[in-house]
């Protein structure tokens, strides 16, 4: 199958499942290393283990829904998720690391959260067609359709 057949909204749809789990993730670590007033660099290392914990921990519960043992699951979620949660991290801290005093920016500073917001966005435009091509090959979030 071409890329080319593989709608816009079925990306996005994959790309979105992909964005929830690394918004929660995301957002729960530059919260925590933010109030604990972590190093910038701790701060991006626990914000992507939170968002490849959370990702996986999304697709695997479905999977595990669908009656499929805990070794298919994890199968399922390195599989369906990995490069799209690699893609959206790179671009989502890239741009968070990139914007001038977003890392030093408080909780309570609107420069933090437009910050993120506007990160996990880009990170959004990106990812989807990454996430198109990869569903174009019976990659990425193919896998997990499967299941569902």
């Amino acid at each position: 199958m071409s890329w080319r057949d593989v709608p816009w909204s079925t990306a996005a749809q994959a790309t979105a499942h992909c964005l929830t789990g690394c918004a929660i993730g995301e957002v729960l670590g530059m919260v925590i290393g933010t109030a604990a007033a972590l190093s910038n660099g701790v701060t991006v290392v626990l914000s992507v283990a939170l968002t490849f914990v959370f990702g996986y921990a999304l697709t695997m519960r479905g999977v595990l829904r669908s009656g499929a043992g805990l070794r298919t699951a994890v199968r399922v979620a390195l599989a369906a998720d990995t490069v799209s949660i690699a893609v959206m991290e790179l671009v989502d801290n890239g741009v968070i690391v990139l914007v001038p005093g977003a890392m030093d920016a408080g909780l309570a500073s609107v420069l933090f959260w437009a910050t993120l917001a506007v990160s996990l966005a880009i990170a959004f435009v990106v990812t989807t067609p990454v996430n198109r091509f990869m569903i174009s090959r019976g990659r990425g979030h193919a896998v997990a359709h499967a299941y569902h």
